[in-house]
């Protein structure tokens, strides 16, 4: 039976009603209303408070015809819930003051309940749900247990991750024993969002890129891979996101997701062919073309279009999160004209 949600058709390999859009990020700093109530409250107590994340999660739902939602949450919460203290720093953001340094300290992480470790989280989605009562689907998600790594390891954000890294070769059995407890409380964590509603899974991967194709397969591969199996036990489509992995896609096809997201550093249609064809994929948009003119935006729009006209299970989204200086307008003007030029 074919969804009647656009985007769930599309993650099944389905034909859509329409073309189906939404944007990562969507929900946050770009928007007056955001910001508005960002300026009463810190970012965690957005988070932590769940009709304020419900509020944050349907500001662009209202604002523009999307295809889908994305609850409004942070991958940090999760390490937070297991041990690791958090804060996010002006000039600096976030930041973690106790990092992973050896085996003692991958010993003292807690793995709890996902709706006992991050209560806020599960209930916020299911607020949207009732409110959105089944006209839009709604997208739970988790950091995966490497990008999670990443940031255990190194206190916060870094360029290429080097303490990671020389953790992960210098300590492997402490590394896996890590990556063995992520990965066990991200598939709990995205069992609890579908459980509370959410209708599709996304895995954000933002830093698997930094590594060697070997290396991801030996270090990386199967923990998430344990995760994606988790996560299917929903019966709810799982997205796999990653950036700058575009030269070991033969082996992040083998994680097992129903969707990969693709950021704008790859051709979309090579990608494809290298991730076996028989799968729904998503993306792939520069994020910055939001940054220039509507002419620029529906000329880009309209070659990713066409690059992919006839494919099934296409999802249409930008290569990363929509940036905080993007103007609305310029959202929308994506938003209609993809939805207008699929349809011709």
């Amino acid at each position: 039976m074919i969804s009647k949600h656009p985007f769930i058709a599309a993650c099944n390999r389905q034909k859509p009603s329409r073309q189906p859009i939404w944007l990562m990020r969507q929900a946050g700093r770009y928007q007056k209303v955001y910001r508005e109530l960002r300026a009463k409250h810190t970012i965690l107590e957005m988070i932590k408070a769940p009709e304020l994340a419900a509020e944050v999660t349907l500001q662009p739902l209202r604002a523009f015809d999307l295809d889908a939602g994305i609850i409004f949450a942070d991958i940090l919460t999760l390490p937070e819930a297991m041990g690791l203290p958090l804060e996010f720093v002006k000039g600096e953001g976030p930041v973690i003051s106790a990092p992973i340094r050896s085996i003692a300290d991958v010993k003292k992480l807690r793995v709890r309940p996902a709706e006992e470790a991050l209560p806020f989280t599960i209930e916020a989605i299911k607020m949207v749900c009732r409110e959105l009562n089944d006209r839009i689907p709604l997208i739970g998600f988790s950091g995966a247990p490497f990008t999670l790594a990443c940031y255990a390891v190194e206190g916060g954000s870094s360029r290429e991750y080097d303490l990671t890294r020389a953790f992960m070769f210098r300590e492997p059995k402490a590394w896996h024993a890590l990556m063995k407890k992520l990965a066990g409380a991200v598939g709990d964590y995205l069992l609890a969002q579908a459980r509370a509603g959410a209708q599709a899974l996304q895995i954000f991967d933002s830093w698997a890129g930094s590594l060697a194709p070997a290396d991801y397969r030996e270090y990386v591969l199967p923990h998430t891979q344990r995760v994606i199996a988790i996560a299917k036990q929903t019966k709810v489509p799982v997205i796999y996101f990653s950036t700058r992995t575009g030269a070991m896609l033969n082996v992040v096809r083998e994680l097992g997701a129903d969707v990969y997201g693709l950021d704008w550093r790859v051709d979309i249609n090579d990608a494809w062919k290298q991730l076996g064809g028989k799968i729904a994929v998503q993306g792939n948009l520069d994020p910055t073309v939001l940054l220039t003119t509507p002419k620029t935006i529906r000329e880009h729009a309209a070659r990713l279009l066409d690059s992919v006209k006839d494919k099934r299970g296409y999802i249409f989204n930008i290569g990363h999160g929509v940036i905080k200086e993007t103007p609305e307008e310029n959202v929308k003007v994506l938003v209609d004209f993809v939805h207008k030029y699929a349809a011709q």
